[in-house]
């Protein structure tokens, strides 16, 4: 079975890349609860400003936050439609490790076929 995406590799490369860092993931959490400001995410960790930014930059280049200018400063939001693409991503991996261990369940749960001994005649 194969795994069909509505996202491109590339794009599935960048999500997955930006959600490995656990920093990454906070302000993801954080903007899907609520837009916030650069300045009141980088008040929220215990790196430099910019170091926070690589960080929004990562995620914002993968998608999954939008960045946008109000005045002098600069407010991000999650963008749950690229979180809905990887989780149906993923909801799409679990289909098909589900149905192999239902293949598996079905396999084992079959009555044991007899085995032919040429020494006993059958």
């Amino acid at each position: 079975m194969v795994v069909e995406n509505q996202l491109t590799d590339d794009e599935v490369d960048r999500v997955f890349h930006a959600l490995a860092a656990a920093t990454r993931r906070d302000i993801l959490r954080r903007t899907l609860a609520e837009e916030s400001s650069v300045s009141s995410l980088a008040r929220a960790y215990d790196m430099s400003f910019a170091a926070v930014q690589k960080h929004i930059a990562v995620l914002e280049d993968a998608g999954l936050v939008i960045k946008r200018a109000e005045g002098r400063e600069r407010l991000v939001r999650a963008d749950p439609a690229m979180i809905a693409g990887a989780r149906a991503l993923l909801a799409r991996y679990e289909e098909l490790w589900r149905a192999r261990i239902d293949r598996l369940d079905a396999l084992l749960a079959e009555p044991p076929r007899p085995v032919h001994d040429p020494k006993k005649g059958n």
